[in-house]
């Protein structure tokens, strides 16, 4: 039996195989990741536009006659339909239908969520609901929590195309020295003069009173909102505190202790556990 004080998460996520002799060629092509040469089970990437911009952060887990293609934040119809409009007719390659899988992974507070190595069960394992009742797992409040905590992107809000993944704090999942990918050469053109612009940042809320019919998302250094300073991305609404995820302008990151939100009133700024920046 597992032990109790650990702590676990799990979510259903899509998934898709991709077969043929071409299946890793044709990833690396198209994924931020090494996934030609790598020896890990489970490859965790980015799937980028052209320009460079985070559109979908994925798992890839290999197997020995297949690749499976985790969707844990993006559009999975858009990205099979994508993959599928540039499969070359001399390709060996050939992707399956969405499917969903469940997803666990154990998490600690203090660690990045990429530490752990997560298990997969399809829907329709029988052993899935016997190892489930054996685990502690994370209640749905508590996950969106220590999520945001470790700043893990979601669909129309931090993947809202505009954010790259190095703003992101995805650096770790990029290699920088593989053939060409899509979205290589705004990835290399960012790292090597460092210009990151902005960065995501955790922010917690010290007000009791908000109101979130307003629609300003800014972030200002003062309730004068003299400057702006970064956007709102996320938030959640726990008993105890509110708490969500922001792009800051990197110039602003060091000068001020607190920032002020319309919304969310007084509100302090932190790194996450599981970004990494340049």
């Amino acid at each position: 039996m597992q032990d109790i004080k650990k702590k676990f998460w799990l979510e259903k996520f899509d998934y898709f195989s991709v077969t043929g002799k071409d299946s890793r060629k044709f990833l690396n092509g198209l994924t931020t990741s090494n996934i030609i040469n790598s020896e890990k089970k489970v490859i965790k990437t980015c799937w980028l536009t052209p320009n460079g911009v985070l559109r979908a952060l994925i798992e890839i887990i290999v197997l020995e006659r297949n690749l499976e293609v985790i969707i844990l934040a993006g559009n999975t119809h858009e990205i099979i339909d994508y993959f599928n409009q540039i499969i070359f007719p001399a390709d060996d390659v050939h992707l399956s239908e969405p499917f969903l899988v469940n997803r666990i992974q154990e998490i600690d507070e203090s660690s990045s969520w990429r530490t752990y190595l997560p298990i997969f069960f399809k829907t329709n394992d029988k052993e899935f609901e016997i190892y489930k009742n054996k685990l502690n797992l994370l209640n749905p409040n508590d996950l969106k929590l220590w999520k945001i905590n470790q700043a893990i992107p979601s669909l129309g809000m931090e993947i809202n195309g505009k954010n790259n993944p190095l703003e992101l704090g995805l650096k770790d999942l990029i290699d920088f020295k593989k053939g060409c990918y899509l979205g290589q050469e705004t990835m290399s053109k960012i790292k090597n003069v460092s210009s990151l612009k902005q960065e995501i940042r955790i922010w917690k809320s010290f007000e009791s009173n908000f109101n979130l019919e307003l629609e300003d998302k800014n972030i200002y250094t003062n309730s004068a909102k003299d400057i702006s300073v970064g956007k709102i991305t996320s938030f959640f609404k726990s008993d105890c505190q509110i708490q969500g995820l922001a792009m800051i302008k990197r110039k602003y990151l060091e000068e001020e202790s607190y920032f002020f939100s319309e919304i969310f009133g007084k509100i302090i700024i932190n790194k996450s556990v599981g970004s990494i920046f340049l």
